[in-house]
């Protein structure tokens, strides 16, 4: 079933006040105000000197005849749907996470002069799950890769809890339509991960990764991580029993495996 996003006029702002949208505070003003921002308020968050714009769709956008991503890739124009909320989270994504947003771009043009632009590839579909959906987790114990390699998610979330909640263990959302799911209060959720193993500037090696090809290359080696299990993430993350019943905690499948995390 199409998600449908809670109304701006509807929406339970409390949702902006706890995670993953808390971490997107710095755009506060975006996400609680009445009124939808406009265009012009979103282009003038871009840094001097940006080569992108969010650029209005509508008829006389789509008349050019360009695929979304061609678009960016030849004339940096970021097609943006007005009061829509997947299409603002996609903007604020591009003016968090510009460097992976860039890749992605140039990775989906490459196959799109493979494919054609009505085709599409293994690759430009685990291109899409990551930028629909993506999220960026950073470990530091081996241990609880080798927990989720087992979906073993009571072990990872509650054995490991303190290493959630003490910052050892971190998550970063970057799929918009990941963020626009969570406008609805206690809906499980869960994102596909790239993992960074060990220390800091975890986005910037995602960007150089993707970049090189070395990930995103199926689908199915992004792992699935019920972000709703990250403690304090979800009303019932206090509970040892949400991890043995939750729908979100799903066994691994016969013969699935993961690749290495980057380090």
């Amino acid at each position: 079933m199409r998600y449908v996003a809670p109304t701006r006029e509807a929406l339970d702002r409390s949702v902006l006040a706890a995670p993953p949208l808390s971490a997107w505070s710095c755009f506060a003003s975006l996400l609680r105000a009445e009124a939808w921002p406009s265009i012009v308020e979103l282009n003038a968050l871009w840094p001097e000197g940006a080569r992108h714009r969010f650029v209005l769709q509508d008829k006389a956008l789509l008349a050019d005849g360009l695929h979304y991503e061609e678009r960016i890739a030849r004339h940096g124009a970021i097609a943006t749907r007005p009061a829509n909320w997947h299409d603002l989270f996609n903007a604020l994504v591009w003016l968090r996470y510009g460097a992976i947003k860039q890749t992605l771009n140039a990775r989906q043009m490459a196959e799109i002069a493979i494919m054609g632009p009505r085709e599409r590839s293994r690759p430009q579909y685990a291109l899409t799950h990551f930028d629909e959906a993506g999220v960026i987790v950073t470990l530091t114990d081996g241990r609880m890769l080798d927990a989720w390699d087992a979906h073993d998610w009571h072990r990872l979330f509650w054995t490991f809890r303190d290493a959630w909640l003490g910052g050892e263990a971190g998550v970063d959302v970057f799929g918009h339509a990941l963020l626009e799911h969570a406008l609805t209060p206690g809906k499980l959720l869960v994102g596909k991960a790239l993992v960074v193993l060990g220390g800091n500037d975890a986005a910037h090696r995602c960007a150089e990764a993707i970049a090189s090809g070395a990930v995103l290359v199926d689908p199915l080696e992004l792992r699935p991580l019920p972000v709703s299990g990250v403690p304090g993430w979800h009303a019932d993350t206090d509970s040892e029993s949400f991890y043995r019943s939750a729908p979100c905690f799903q066994p691994l499948r016969a013969g699935r495996v993961y690749p290495a995390p980057l380090s």
